[in-house]
């Protein structure tokens, strides 16, 4: 439930209520620790997003209980893939051989952001977590590196919450992670992308779309894609994300090229009247952020830059973070090692990989020589989808995924800076 008064204190206290932190909230209130969730906004709230599920995400939600509720949203069967003369139809499945274990459902979904975040967080309180709505957290109080309390300011002033442990899910930003000293390395590549809402004749499509081939006003291709999810009644969630590097910063002004974008698809997807709610954001990606952890605190989600380089997807990743932190506070007294230790376990070597091609699209050569042969061969896009989709499980022993995890070991002993360090 959400409350008028703050408690004073309790055993975790959770700042962001976006679907990393809610997950957290959610999962350790199962297991019968007292948990606040604590937000900044007064929700529903929108947040910059594409929207899209993918079937990773869908089992998390899952695993959540949320079956039910999923089935009245939208499903997609796959990606489908625009570019270079070319489009093809991806399903979810497709690329799973034999040997892969197949325990991810084969269908994605999309859901806007402001209900999703809603209801996440209202599962997180059905599951005993107390609410604390329009709270912003203004200072940390630690004691020998140990988060003692954190304070806020509200509508009735600043007031503190004690808590034995702290879980960190406040967004790309993270201000409290600043504030406990994590910093982003914009030496690997991160995002910067915007995305709006739209009218739509396709928004029951059955795919989601991108279009790979993405060019600006004078008709150069921009190292990034375009996307167009549907989210039924009429309405897509259309946008646009181009990648960057420290050394090739993005030179572009990313809503004159989404209104490009849209007016490009306007004939294809009956894309009708003018774009609604734009906004845009910059993402670190792949775990490009140090100081993930403390004695009794972590980083989850965006704030620990858990975001896909490939795609530029956070929602899977926030979920699982928030599931996998909520065990790790059951398990270990001091999070300070075994906090990165299980990030990098679980997503080191993709994310270690992933950066590295994503920072390659950045070059400018490398996606107009290279993105025509990738779209003329179905075999070379499918294994793309899995491995840019997140869609390979630590369960999986097939070809793919062997390949995948020799790529991000090999990788990571190249990294002058691994993910998480």
């Amino acid at each position: 439930m959400t409350v008028s008064s703050p408690p004073q204190r309790t055993d975790v206290l959770v700042v962001g209520a976006g679907p990393a932190g809610s997950a957290a909230a959610a999962w350790a209130a199962r297991t019968g620790l007292d948990v606040v969730l604590a937000d900044a906004a007064t929700f529903p709230r929108d947040k910059t997003c594409g929207d899209g599920l993918t079937p990773r995400a869908i089992a998390e939600l899952e695993l959540l209980g949320l079956g039910d509720w999923l089935s009245t949203h939208p499903r997609s069967r796959g990606l489908r893939a625009h570019g270079f003369g070319q489009t093809l139809h991806l399903e979810w499945s497709e690329g799973r051989g034999r040997k892969a274990a197949g325990n991810l459902p084969a269908y994605g979904s999309a859901v806007a952001r402001t209900e999703l975040d809603d209801h996440l967080r209202t599962v997180a309180l059905k599951s005993g977590a107390l609410g604390v709505d329009g709270a912003r957290a203004i200072s940390v109080r630690q004691e020998a590196g140990r988060v003692r309390g954190v304070t806020f300011k509200g509508a009735e002033g600043t007031f503190e919450i004690e808590c034995d442990r702290l879980v960190v899910a406040d967004g790309v930003r993270s201000p409290v992670g600043k504030m406990l000293g994590r910093e982003w390395h914009r030496d690997t590549v991160y995002a910067v992308a915007a995305r709006s809402y739209v009218d739509s004749e396709r928004s029951d499509d059955e795919w989601i779309s991108s279009h790979l081939e993405l060019r600006d006003d004078s008709g150069s291709i921009v190292s990034g894609y375009g996307w167009i999810f549907p989210l039924g009644g009429g309405q897509v969630n259309l946008g646009v994300g181009t990648l960057a590097t420290a050394k090739r910063p993005a030179e572009v002004q990313l809503r004159p090229l989404m209104k490009l974008y849209a007016d490009q698809r306007r004939a294809d997807f009956g894309v009708s009247g003018e774009l609604r709610m734009p906004t845009s954001a910059l993402l670190p990606m792949g775990g490009a952020v140090s100081g993930v952890a403390g004695p009794n605190w972590m980083l989850i989600g965006d704030a620990a830059a858990c975001v896909n380089p490939l795609n530029g997807e956070g929602i899977d990743y926030g979920l699982e973070t928030g599931r996998l932190a909520a065990q790790l506070l059951t398990e270990e007294s001091d999070l300070s090692a075994a906090w990165p230790a299980l990030l990098t376990d679980h997503y080191g070597e993709a994310f270690s990989i992933s950066r590295r091609l994503a920072g390659l699209v950045t070059v400018p050569w490398v996606l107009p020589k290279l993105g025509p042969i990738g779209m003329r061969s179905p075999w070379m896009m499918r294994l793309a989808l899995r491995w840019m989709g997140n869609l390979i499980t630590e369960e999986d022993r097939d070809a793919a995924a062997r390949l995948w995890r020799l790529a991000g070991k090999g990788s990571q002993r190249l990294d002058a800076r691994p993910p998480f360090a």
